[in-house]
């Protein structure tokens, strides 16, 4: 008990304070670095040339879009489980998740070359699918539409096919999962069955 109270009285000192300069010096004083913290800075890129071999240097240690991917194709399987069982609040947040890592995905690689050196602009690709395809779902599961939703699911699927054939990946070829990938979470809509 001694030590909580020790940390509510630094609090409400630390609090005290901030206050006491904000009246004395200004709001924007919590925010000024002092003189010597301005001069510690990193050093800066001058070149584009610098500026160039950082962001390699910073794609290199990134992780990969495959990476990212591996993340909605989680997701968009745990989907189709988390509507079969008619769980929407589960389907949902597994929609919002594919959605989410999809757009992580592209801002790891925004544009793909082809072999013929054209430009694929996957954020394109991409707000078309989320428009569509993805818009789509979320209503069949607002609705609790589950012959709307498998319907869906499965344009979906072809939507992202169309977007792995233009990258030139046709291999990454996505089809309807016959098994979930999370066998920890439970799709039962009803909490008492997790027990």
């Amino acid at each position: 008990m001694k030590h909580l109270t020790k940390i509510r009285s630094g609090v409400l000192l630390a609090a005290a304070l901030g206050v006491a300069v904000t009246l004395v010096n200004g709001p924007e004083s919590l925010f000024e670095q002092p003189a010597h913290a301005q001069q510690i800075t990193g050093p800066t890129s001058s070149s584009k040339a610098d500026a160039e071999l950082d962001l390699r240097t910073i794609s290199g240690r990134l992780a990969s879009q495959s990476h990212a991917m591996a993340d909605v194709g989680y997701h968009f399987t745990n989907l189709w489980f988390a509507a079969d069982k008619e769980n929407w609040p589960l389907a949902g947040y597994y929609l919002g998740e594919t959605r989410s890592h999809l757009r992580w995905a592209v801002r790891m690689h925004p544009v793909r070359k082809t072999k013929a050196g054209a430009d694929v602009d996957l954020n394109g690709i991409l707000d078309a699918v989320d428009k569509s395809f993805l818009t789509e779902l979320g209503k069949t599961i607002e609705n609790k539409d589950l012959a709307g939703f498998k319907t869906a699911y499965r344009q979906s699927l072809e939507g992202c096919y169309a977007c792995h054939q233009a990258s030139e990946k046709p291999f990454l070829r996505p089809q309807v999962p016959t098994a979930p990938s999370a066998t920890i979470i439970s799709f039962d809509p009803n909490p008492a069955a997790t027990r």
